[in-house]
């Protein structure tokens, strides 16, 4: 006898990359920053006191929130801290989307919204984006045609990294009726050329969140740290009524605050993935490789014709290279590459022209 609920039992759930302890893998599979942490951070760690420790932290992370709210120019009541980015993404359902309302996201896709929408009981409603990965035209129709009650976008979308402009988010909020949740994850890696923000956006309009994590950009991907931006009106039930009671503990603030502060550091291993990425993918594009031009820490590729994705991620982790396949629709004759540090891709690379040179 099963005592789960029929969701639960007949949903999938969330399969992630593959993590491994060695030294002798080169990792790029799941889209981890390759750079250490700032040594802001790791001081901070240093004098962390472990009596604190008997006690229970700041139930809403002050310090945190202070931190990034200065860092973004906006109130401390814009913001919503997490554990991870993930928990903001299980909170903005749990709290706004009726069990059985729909939520729309576009195909591709990061694969846990929907097991998340599964958990709620919410059904999904894919929108298939161009093959330029862009958004359809009438997309925002769409959304609205389908009776979404919630819209997740990730932007820059993983696993495409293609970016969507603040016209076009402002331009479908404008046009929705629901709520927009953005899940700006690898929003760090953008080219600051492109002038890219949505926090004015989300903290203007009362039907855009936003999902910041310090993960990827800050290096803290072990350390499960994220952040809600949006108007005080949407802010307020997750963090009174929805997250858990302390759902950050005293480390982790202490370290997401010193990350913060030394963001300077943070913004140098940005601009080293986004030299290393051009450097990347023009290397994959002289192998012969389709390469989709990218504002994330990674690269979609689509090998020559002929040659099989699955089969060249088997070989590449034979030689302990870590790539990302997904046996998806559109997906099947690509990889996900992380970009790594020089030293990193310069393997990759050397693996892959004893293959396509």
């Amino acid at each position: 006898m099963s005592f789960q609920r029929t969701n639960i039992a007949t949903m999938a759930g969330y399969v992630p990359g593959e993590q491994v302890n060695s030294a002798d893998v080169i990792k790029l599979n799941t889209n981890e920053n390759p750079y250490p942490p700032s040594p802001a951070v790791a001081a901070a760690l240093k004098e962390i006191d472990s009596a604190y420790l008997r006690r229970y932290p700041s139930p809403t992370a002050e310090p945190f929130r202070e931190a990034a709210a200065r860092y973004h120019g906006i109130n401390i009541n814009n913001i919503v801290p997490t554990n991870g980015g993930d928990e903001l993404l299980r909170l903005v359902l749990t709290t706004f989307a009726e069990p059985g309302e729909i939520v729309a996201v576009t195909r591709p896709t990061y694969s846990l919204y929907r097991v998340l929408a599964g958990i709620q009981a919410n059904p999904l409603h894919e929108i298939a984006l161009e093959d330029t990965w862009d958004l359809p035209e009438n997309f925002a129709q769409q959304v609205s045609d389908a009776g979404a009650k919630l819209c997740i976008l990730v932007n820059p979308n993983a696993p495409t990294g293609n970016l969507l402009s603040v016209a076009t988010l402002t331009e479908i909020a404008s046009n929705f009726n629901g709520l927009l949740l953005v899940d700006e994850a690898y929003v760090d890696f953008v080219d600051p050329a492109r002038e890219h923000n949505a926090v004015p956006l989300a903290v203007k309009r009362n039907n855009v969140l936003l999902l910041r994590t310090l993960s990827k950009g800050y290096s803290l991907a072990g350390l499960r740290f994220g952040y809600g931006i949006g108007s005080a009106e949407l802010i307020h039930p997750i963090l009174y009524k929805t997250r858990d009671s302390y759902n950050t503990d005293y480390i982790a603030q202490q370290l997401a605050a010193a990350a913060i502060h030394s963001r300077d550091y943070a913004e140098n291993t940005w601009e080293k993935v986004r030299e290393e990425r051009v450097k990347l993918a023009d290397a994959l594009r002289q192998l012969g490789f389709s390469v989709s031009p990218s504002q994330a820490n990674f690269l979609l590729a689509t090998l020559p014709d002929g040659h099989s994705a699955e089969l060249l991620y088997q070989q590449l982790k034979s030689e302990n290279i870590l790539v990302r396949f997904f046996n998806q629709e559109r997906l099947q004759d690509k990889l996900r590459i992380s970009v790594g540090t020089p030293a990193e891709n310069a393997s990759l690379l050397a693996a892959l022209t004893s293959r396509f040179a």
